[in-house]
């Protein structure tokens, strides 16, 4: 009976850590913020806080020895490094020092470490190609924790991630606010996950991953991002937010959705399937809408 660690825990975090606990093992939370220790303390979780923006030697390291380590931590806004990673790892190597030893990181990261694949299918040996910053940050915290698993000898799994999404996590502000999408022809192809899926494939990895491992996450099902706008307002019964091309776009929504809007690609998540072996509860959008609003037919 191992224990469970969890760096930056906050929604997925906890669903990973109830699946844990259900399973008998004791699991300590993370978080900067106390308010969140506080809640996932009522929740009866171990905690800890840590805040990887300051330096190790000013904030207590997580138990680490003979545990399994999720980290959940997102890089800073800014920048094409992610110092949060660095600190993290200092953190680890202080550990070892000590005689502390992890058996296991897992990370969850992103698909935007492929940049624009223009709607191609990627596998997991697809090269990363980041053409943002955001997935440059993600590519070095991937790079920073590999190459500490290798120098170490520590089994290090590397979720890569689509969108996610639940109940609380749907665009319904935007829809409502008819907040103007691409035509769907113009619209860029795009993958999903619900996050209860994702918490019981984060589970899968801890459990039968193999050392180095890369798993593309997301529920396999092709579609665009007008649909996935378009789907959840049919189902609701909301009017379909207005579509427009790419000049008018341009002029009328940010510059961070138009750059996700210019990241066009589809995951190919056999490996997870077949390796991880996850029952997606949500195996598609229309038939996780109906069951998380009670829609039938």
């Amino acid at each position: 009976m191992f224990d469970v660690t969890i760096v930056g825990c906050g929604d997925i975090g906890l669903r990973v850590a109830r699946r844990w606990q259900e399973r008998g093992h004791r699991v300590t939370a993370c978080s900067r913020s106390a308010e969140r220790l506080a809640q996932l303390a009522a929740a009866g979780l171990s905690t800890c806080a840590l805040d990887l923006d300051v330096p190790p030697a000013a904030a207590p390291t997580p138990p680490l020895a003979d545990t399994l380590v999720y980290y959940f931590v997102p890089p800073p806004a800014d920048g094409q490094s992610d110092p949060r990673m660095a600190c993290f790892i200092d953190h680890l190597e202080g550990a070892l020092i000590r005689g502390q030893r992890p058996w296991a990181v897992v990370l969850l990261g992103t698909t935007g470490i492929y940049g624009d694949q223009a709607g191609r299918l990627v596998n997991e040996d697809t090269p990363p190609n980041p053409q943002t910053d955001r997935g440059r940050r993600r590519l070095d915290a991937e790079t920073r924790l590999r190459d500490f698993g290798h120098r170490h000898g520590i089994t290090v799994v590397t979720l890569r991630v689509g969108g996610i999404y639940d109940r609380e996590r749907l665009p319904l502000a935007r829809i409502r606010r008819g907040t103007p999408l691409l035509h769907e022809h113009l619209a860029p192809q795009t993958n999903r996950i619900h996050a209860d899926d994702l918490a019981a494939v984060c589970v899968a990895a801890g459990e039968k991953a193999r050392a180095d491992a890369v798993y593309n996450v997301s529920d396999g099902q092709d579609s665009n991002m007008t649909e996935y706008f378009f789907t959840i307002a049919d189902c609701l019964g909301l009017p379909r937010p207005p579509t427009v091309d790419w000049d008018e776009a341009e002029t009328l929504l940010s510059a961070g959705m138009l750059s996700y809007l210019r990241e066009s690609r589809r995951l190919d998540t056999r490996r997870m399937r077949e390796e991880l072996g996850v029952e997606l509860g949500y195996p598609d959008l229309r038939s996780a809408l109906a069951r998380m609003f009670g829609k039938h037919g």
